[in-house]
């Protein structure tokens, strides 16, 4: 199984003293000269008085990217520490049983504007660039990972299961090959979780809580024996969950039950669907 996760947005700066980032450290150091080329053209950017307007975020956000300028010697930590968003707090990455912590290194990674990738242990530092910028040299940051991306995860992906926990942005610098290579590298099982709210009868997409509960199912697929290896391995994962409460409202205190999960076919190339349903 490759679990596919989008980075939390904002992120847990490491203790005061701890060791700083080694990038030869981090998982794929294929992809080495090009997080040095965005190290060095993000501090250059965060530098500048218009820094928080270059990478389109809030003024407000102004001290994490000054952070930017001093990433190279800034204090690093496990990245499942760094990101502390609603996802990762619902799959529990910095909490796992040891078995389950090994199968997450081997099998999670996230997606990350300035690292292209990295695994749960990968020791970072707390830093602000999402894959939807653009940098002066480097360009639109999804066009400028496609072609790195796709040349070690196609081969770590070929004959696997990749479940995708992704927002569109970060789905934009790799997809995974459904079609055979052609050398005869095998394809990959691509499933996309999509998180749907039934309300009078009627579903719709939602967006906030679908982090939450795209959180759970990861936690719950890297506990879980034995290891999904298919995409009908992981809609039994899913359906293991049905009549769990994902999640209680804030403000309304209601809960949100799972009450259904759905696997759907996609487009030629396209990954398959895996809708999980709340009520």
């Amino acid at each position: 199984m490759l679990l596919l996760l989008p980075p939390s947005e904002g992120k847990t700066p490491a203790p005061d003293g701890a060791a700083p980032l080694d990038l030869t450290t981090l998982a794929h150091p294929e992809l080495t000269a090009r997080r040095e080329q965005l190290l060095a053209e993000l501090a250059q950017v965060s530098a500048r008085p218009d820094a928080t307007a270059a990478l389109g975020v809030s003024a407000g956000l102004a001290e994490e990217v000054a952070r930017n300028t001093t990433l190279h010697t800034a204090p690093a930590a496990p990245a499942s520490e760094v990101y502390t968003g609603v996802l990762y707090a619902a799959a529990g990455l910095a909490t796992l049983p040891d078995a389950a912590a090994r199968r997450a290194e081997a099998s999670v990674l996230t997606f990350s504007g300035l690292w292209g990738v990295v695994a749960p242990g990968d020791r970072i530092p707390a830093y602000r660039l999402g894959m939807g910028v653009g940098l002066p040299d480097a360009g639109r940051l999804a066009t400028f990972w496609k072609p790195a991306l796709a040349e070690v995860l196609d081969a770590r992906a070929a004959g696997d299961v990749v479940v995708d926990c992704r927002s569109a942005t970060y789905v934009a610098a790799w997809k995974p090959r459904t079609t055979p290579a052609a050398d005869e590298t095998p394809s990959a099982e691509w499933v996309e979780v999509r998180v749907l709210r039934e309300t009078d009868g009627k579903r719709t997409v939602v967006s906030h809580n679908a982090k939450h509960t795209r959180g759970v199912l990861a936690g719950h697929l890297l506990r879980r024996e034995p290891e999904a290896r298919t995409s009908e391995d992981v809609l039994k994962a899913a359906q293991e969950l049905v009549g769990s409460v994902m999640l209680t409202e804030i403000g309304s205190g209601k809960d949100q039950t799972l009450i259904e999960a759905n696997l759907l076919d996609g487009k030629p190339r396209g990954p398959r669907t895996l809708e999980l349903v709340l009520a």
